[in-house]
């Protein structure tokens, strides 16, 4: 096995302002681009040759990771003029792969943070003869997602849209981003125009007697599709909850980079990043948060679960909780942001304009 596709050509809407100005994969966690952890983990688990399906600001891929020599990788770039979607954007880059027709090809989702066993699911794929694996998790409450009910030896028996009733909720198991293709499944796909994997090729598959194989391995797994779980992704990999062999330090309460200034007396726990050439000043308290880059927190200022974007400055004694701060943007002294706040990307907000208490 030494082939796997990703796609990363998203636009990542969830997520704006974080992806105004850069791809979801591009944006730092723990210290990196996300992209980077993907890497290195299909790298650990033997795969040598990656392809990345690229489409939204695809010129920022090549010029950070190159030919991928220095990862131990074979990294080539393709780009969709337009969207393809995920079965399109697969089939796109079919030309690009080496395998053989029953060779396995690793396909992995770009937002995805997970602790799967790749090398198991790609056994499972090979001992069971399948046309397709599917990494499946278990999540407690399935409404959000399309369900992916298996028979007793893992057989895929169909995929079910998101449930509408509770009688609708027949298995806990979902599809979680992450499969093994036959090579020549790949070739079956449409070419040129969007397909959807989870909507249109593997229910065809199914339709048409294809062995569909599920494999159910319940590790870390999180949907980094919203701004609140990219902070907490980036907090689990700093705190050693997701693997990763990119994390640029040792798993700790904190992960502060190269050429960041931290005040002797700032607080940062919960799994917080500082990010080059950022600035943290006295006083200031910091919670599972990420800086990005040049990134300045005034004198005083509270973070709790946000994410301050690069060059962006967060006035003295601001109060941030679960909020998203663009890149180049001004929070002013002495603000209060909750929950699900975005401030967009050069946006300026002045001392004192924003508060959910009284000004005494």
């Amino acid at each position: 096995m030494t082939e796997a596709i990703l796609l990363v050509g998203g636009k990542g809407t969830r997520l704006r302002p974080l992806t105004v100005h850069t791809p979801k994969p591009m944006v730092r966690a723990a210290g990196v681009p996300f992209l980077t952890h993907q890497l290195a983990r299909a790298r650990a688990a033997g795969v040598e040759h990656i392809v990345l399906a690229t489409s939204y600001l695809a010129e920022v891929f090549e010029p950070y990771f190159g030919d991928g020599a220095s990862m131990g990788l074979h990294i080539e770039y393709v780009t969709e003029e337009e969207p393809l979607g995920t079965g399109g954007a697969i089939r796109n880059v079919a030309s690009r792969l080496h395998s053989g027709p029953d060779d396995p090809v690793l396909v992995f989702n770009g937002d995805i943070l997970t602790g799967l066993d790749i090398r198991r699911l790609v056994s499972t794929h090979e001992t069971t003869g399948a046309d397709v694996s599917l990494h499946l998790t278990k999540v407690s409450d399935p409404r959000a997602y399309g369900l992916v009910p298996t028979d007793d030896s893992g057989r895929v028996l169909a995929f079910l849209e998101k449930p509408q009733t509770p009688e609708e909720i027949v298995t806990d198991q979902i599809n979680a981003g992450a499969y093994v293709f036959r090579r020549s499944v790949i070739d079956t796909i449409p070419h040129g125009r969007p397909v959807s994997v989870e909507r249109e090729t593997f229910p065809d598959l199914l339709e048409a007697g294809a062995h569909l194989q599920g494999m159910v391995d319940s590790t870390y797994w999180l949907d980094l599709g919203t701004p609140a779980a990219f902070v907490r992704g980036s907090a689990d990999l700093v705190l050693g909850r997701a693997p990763s062999p990119a994390l640029p330090g040792r798993c700790g309460d904190r992960l502060i980079l190269p050429t960041a200034t931290v005040a002797p007396d700032a607080k940062l726990t919960g799994g917080t990043v500082v990010g080059e050439g950022a600035f943290v000043a006295e006083g200031a308290r910091v919670f599972g948060s990420t800086i990005l880059p040049g990134a300045v927190i005034e004198p005083g200022a509270v973070i709790t679960d946000s994410l301050i974007g690069t060059r962006a400055r967060v006035g003295e004694r601001s109060v941030l909780t679960g909020t998203v701060i663009g890149d180049d943007a001004v929070v002013g002294a002495d603000n209060e942001l909750r929950d699900g706040a975005r401030i967009w990307c050069n946006a300026e907000i002045p001392a004192g304009a924003v508060r959910f208490s009284s000004d005494q």
